[in-house]
């Protein structure tokens, strides 16, 4: 391949930017809004609502910590593009959903294809780049979860009122269909590392790992991960930002609705609200954490996200909505930049899809239990009120936490 002024790496991240907008802004984040009109059209409960959203976490974790390792063996390309192609075929799905067996299969699917495609696209920042870089360049491809929350934002509420109660239906199959376009694009752009077509890192001085692509990675070296105990306490601290929030995420627009009296277009702006700020956050949280650490970068954005969680729980007024959409937005996807980067830094470039999926296993298992325990939280003191500040006190643990990260780093890939 012959060389460009502009890196390859930068297509590559680019890519990695649709795929994040696909996988969680589409996929996932988009629950949120379409979660009361399901609610209206099937007539289900609060439980079963979170029981949906537990099922696709559910998938999320098992593929989370697979889809990093099948990345690491077969390379991040073709397991992010049929991952993504699954999403949008399991997206169409939901849309076709007659009961709750149906939806929750289909959103369980969804969430298999979320893991597989997610974990690769946030390790590509440190399959392309140096370690000092990787932070900036993983917050590129988290921006993608931003971007397609604002999106979603501003079209779902769009679809539910222009198809009135069938409105959810049809959210599902235009969002399905995106994911498989982008599923596409991704398998035209993405390549698995530089030196495979004759590259190095952005911001390394030589090619990673020699002149010759390294051998594939075997049971051996995965092995070394199990064998790490920073990256087990890395992975705890990741669990408490999948619990907490996730409950934010998941009961958001119905909290608004339901409890505090605002109509679907005012939650989607608000939704819109937090995915236009959120674009940023993962460049700048990663870069923060570049020049503070990972450690304090992380306990940092911790305690932002305890703030908005507080304000949301406290303070029943529009500005306090406002405010709470602000600093999560500004804050929200800190947590995964930080960890990707970290687990880069731990395991090395080339182990690094694998690195990130087994510390994803606790961040999903933390997020299968957050919509559970927050949905019943909800239907048993009829109020979001509860599940809100459970949020903001783990989001307190996980800052304490954040601070007894090492700052191990590895060249070595």
């Amino acid at each position: 391949m012959t060389k460009s002024k502009l890196h390859y790496g930068w297509f590559v991240i680019l890519a990695g930017l649709l795929v994040t907008i696909g996988a969680h802004g589409f996929g996932r984040m988009s629950y949120t809004l379409i979660l009361p009109a399901m609610k209206d059209g099937l007539h289900f409960s609060y439980t079963e609502l979170g029981l949906l959203g537990t099922g696709n976490f559910i998938g999320y974790l098992v593929m989370a910590i697979v889809g990093g390792f099948l990345a690491a063996r077969f390379g991040s390309r073709v397991v992010i593009t049929l991952a993504l192609a699954l999403m949008g075929v399991t997206m169409i799905l939901t849309g076709l959903a007659e009961s709750f067996s149906f939806a929750f299969g289909s959103r369980l699917l969804t969430g298999l294809g979320n893991g597989a495609a997610y974990v690769p696209a946030m390790a590509l920042g440190s399959a392309w780049f140096s370690v000092q870089r990787r932070g900036f360049a993983t917050g590129i491809v988290s921006a993608g979860i931003g971007g397609g929350t604002m999106i979603a934002g501003l079209v779902v509420p769009m679809i539910l009122g222009a198809y009135g109660i069938e409105g959810w239906r049809f959210a599902w199959y235009y969002l399905g269909v995106a994911v498989l376009v982008i599923a596409f694009i991704a398998g035209l752009v993405i390549r698995n590392r530089p030196e495979n077509i004759g590259l190095r890192q952005i911001g390394a001085k030589t090619l990673v790992g020699g002149d010759t692509p390294k051998p594939t990675v075997g049971p051996l070296d995965w092995s070394r991960i199990y064998k790490m105990r920073p990256v087990w306490y890395l992975g705890a601290v990741y669990f408490l930002y999948g619990f907490s929030y996730i409950i934010y995420m998941t009961f958001f627009a119905a909290y608004l609705c339901r409890e505090m009296g605002l109509t679907s277009g005012e939650a989607g702006r608000l939704w819109a609200l937090v995915g236009g700020l959120s674009i940023f956050c993962g460049i700048i949280w990663g870069g923060l954490s570049d020049k503070l650490g990972r450690a304090r970068g992380a306990a940092l954005a911790y305690v932002a996200l305890a703030l908005s969680y507080a304000i949301f729980a406290l303070f029943h007024m529009k500005l306090g909505f406002y405010l709470s959409a602000i600093v999560f937005g500004l804050t929200a996807w800190s947590i995964p930049t930080i960890m990707a980067a970290t687990a880069g830094d731990y395991v090395g470039s080339r182990l690094a899809p694998a690195g990130l999926g087994f510390i994803t296993l606790f961040f999903g298992i933390g997020q299968a239990l957050g919509p559970w325990v927050g949905g019943y939280l909800a239907d048993v003191t009829k109020s979001f009120t509860g599940p809100f500040l459970l949020a903001c006190a783990v989001s307190v643990i996980g800052a304490i936490m954040s601070l007894g990260l090492k700052p191990i780093h590895t060249e070595e890939s």
